[in-house]
């Protein structure tokens, strides 16, 4: 545990101390707030039925590109870096495993992720001042963000893990989500009810369309954590096979 806190807060200096990460930060706002914006304007229209405006904020088009694009830059250089500059060696001879340097890795990307998101609770709130607000089904969106994230983010570090550098790292993991998106897409394309039902179950965007609707499946919350725990487990292979490469 000691080496997990160790790597975490290592990690998360890094975030904070780096200009990038406030470049992030103040881009991820500007998006989502241009988002929430527009999805307000159009719901204030006569001709629109009522609605819920998160409804629409989680799992739009800008969110899923938010997150094909933020996830690749927040973990491209979280083991690529160390090996691109020659600092793994010195951080695998500390007295801290491979389990310990991934875990604190992918915890501090995790925690800089919710940080991103954050912010976007004052448009709840400023919802709120005019309309009333389902916090219940506001807590199911963004538990489902951040399970999302946490996927998604879990993915990058095993890009990071496999890569030989940061770009390299990015443009995998970039890759490999865009790829997980369009499979969410196959379901309507199959005939076959026990196919269409499996890739139900493993479609990121038929999670989200129940998440920002309020309903919380522990189906999908075992998918999350046990593929979580599966690219986590790889990405501590592949550290442990190509640290002194």
């Amino acid at each position: 545990m000691n080496g997990i806190l160790a790597t975490f807060n290592r990690e998360l200096r890094a975030y904070f101390l780096s200009p990038l990460a406030y470049v992030l930060l103040v881009f991820f706002l500007l998006v989502n707030g241009i988002a929430f914006a527009i999805i307000v304007s159009y719901m204030s229209r006569p001709d629109v039925p009522p609605g819920r405006p998160f409804d629409f904020f989680f799992g739009g088009f800008l969110f899923w590109f938010v997150l094909l694009f933020w996830i690749p830059v927040i973990t491209m250089r979280l083991i690529a870096e160390e090996r691109r500059s020659g600092s793994i060696e010195s951080l695998m001879t500390a007295p801290v495993t491979e389990a310990q340097v991934v875990g604190g890795k992918y915890l501090a990307a995790l925690t800089f992720y919710a940080f991103l998101w954050a912010p976007t609770l004052l448009y709840a709130v400023a919802i709120d001042v005019w309309s009333d607000v389902d916090w219940g089904i506001l807590a199911a969106g963004y538990l489902g963000t951040l399970l999302l994230g946490a996927l998604f983010l879990s993915i990058g570090t095993l890009a990071s893990a496999l890569a030989k550098n940061q770009i390299v790292a990015a443009v995998i993991a970039f890759a490999v989500l865009l790829l997980v998106l369009c499979l969410a897409f196959l379901p309507g394309l199959v005939t076959s009810e026990p196919l269409r039902e499996l890739l139900s179950y493993v479609s990121v965007l038929d999670h989200m369309d129940d998440f920002s609707r309020g309903i919380v499946d522990t189906r999908r919350l075992v998918f999350y954590v046990s593929s979580i725990l599966f690219f986590l487990y790889a990405s501590t292979k592949a550290l442990a096979d190509r640290k002194w490469r």
